[in-house]
């Protein structure tokens, strides 16, 4: 028996011998994160409807609002004989759930680099483009103990098709194609599911149009912006609509590598970095962040920390287009 397999063996057992099971995610969710989440829960009450099934969370997405909210807050005591399966977060400070430590026992299920390997059992594949990726093939491995429907297929799709930008990224294989196959046949409307995640207000289209004219190149080419408070007043934009703005910047040719700071309530710095052929993770964890090679945030807490990142950031764009070839 593979790792993989001994591990999700384990995690199915785990869920086999609880009564209640607890769902949570990360912090600042995304599609993945409420999707896995969301999609995991919905395949354990259909699998086993005797058993108490809670997606417990502190904060939630404007942007994904539509799939509904998560599940009311549940006293302290629940937790005490609880499971709590938390998917999508590489560190335990991430969990958005400030309770975790509360559960009896915790298990990880995650696709990215395995830096804090928390939890009795874990499931950590860091090379699959998705948490929801791996709760789908979870289905289909135990296909005969699991149940889905549409509407868990319609969470566990929607976690897979935005981590894998519809399916263009570098993570996206074969395998993902076949799993987000088998959930479309349960009946997905994606005629609806996309219009929810990629129609856009005119307010986001004007900051678009406002990105393209102001981002900047450093000398390597690493592009970049800096969505400061002023600039999500004049759009009337929301801290996640905000860190949109890095997915403007990500088509310039000979710009490997995107940097987009976004101004946080909390007077934090929220960095998200983007990359092709050049892994930037190693940027990431110099700024108190993380996550997978190409795709990574970090947090700055000093505005001067800024200047900082991008020398670095170009210093490395620099030395990558000097050793390698092929890039583009």
């Amino acid at each position: 028996m593979t790792q993989q397999r001994k591990a999700m063996k384990q995690i199915l057992d785990k869920i086999k011998a609880y009564d209640t099971i607890i769902v949570s995610r990360h912090v600042r969710p995304d599609g993945d994160a409420i999707g896995s989440s969301r999609g995991l829960a919905a395949m354990l009450r259909l699998s086993f409807p005797e058993k108490k099934i809670y997606v417990q969370s502190e904060d939630s997405s404007d942007y994904l609002a539509f799939l509904g909210p998560d599940d009311a807050p549940v006293p302290d005591s629940v937790y005490s004989e609880a499971l709590l399966i938390v998917t999508d977060t590489a560190t335990l400070e991430r969990i958005s759930n400030t309770r975790y430590a509360l559960a009896k026992e915790i298990v990880k299920i995650d696709h990215h680099i395995n830096r804090d390997p928390y939890g009795s059992v874990y499931w950590v594949e860091d090379l699959r483009s998705s948490a929801c990726e791996m709760i789908a093939y979870f289905y289909k491995t135990f296909k005969k103990e699991l149940k889905l429907d549409k509407e868990a297929a319609t969470y566990i799709f929607t976690g897979m098709v935005t981590d894998s930008g519809r399916f263009r990224y570098e993570a996206t294989t074969g395998d993902t194609l076949r799993l987000a196959g088998m959930l479309l046949d349960f009946g997905i409307d994606i005629d609806t599911l996309y219009a929810h995640l990629y129609l856009e207000e005119y307010d986001q289209l004007k900051f678009q149009a406002y990105v393209l004219q102001n981002m900047q190149i450093t000398p390597n080419g690493l592009v970049h912006l800096h969505v400061d408070k002023a600039m999500q007043e004049q759009f009337h934009l929301t801290s996640e609509q905000a860190s949109e703005a890095i997915s403007y910047l990500k088509y310039i040719k000979g710009c490997i590598s995107q940097l987009a700071f976004i101004d946080m309530p909390d007077g934090t710095i929220r960095v998200r970095l983007r990359s092709r052929f050049m892994e930037i993770n190693e940027l990431a964890e110099k700024y108190n962040g993380g996550g997978h090679q190409f795709t990574c945030g970090a947090t700055l807490y000093d505005p001067a920390d800024i200047e900082k990142m991008l020398n670095d950031g170009d210093a490395m764009v620099g030395e990558f287009k000097r050793t390698h070839k092929g890039w583009l």
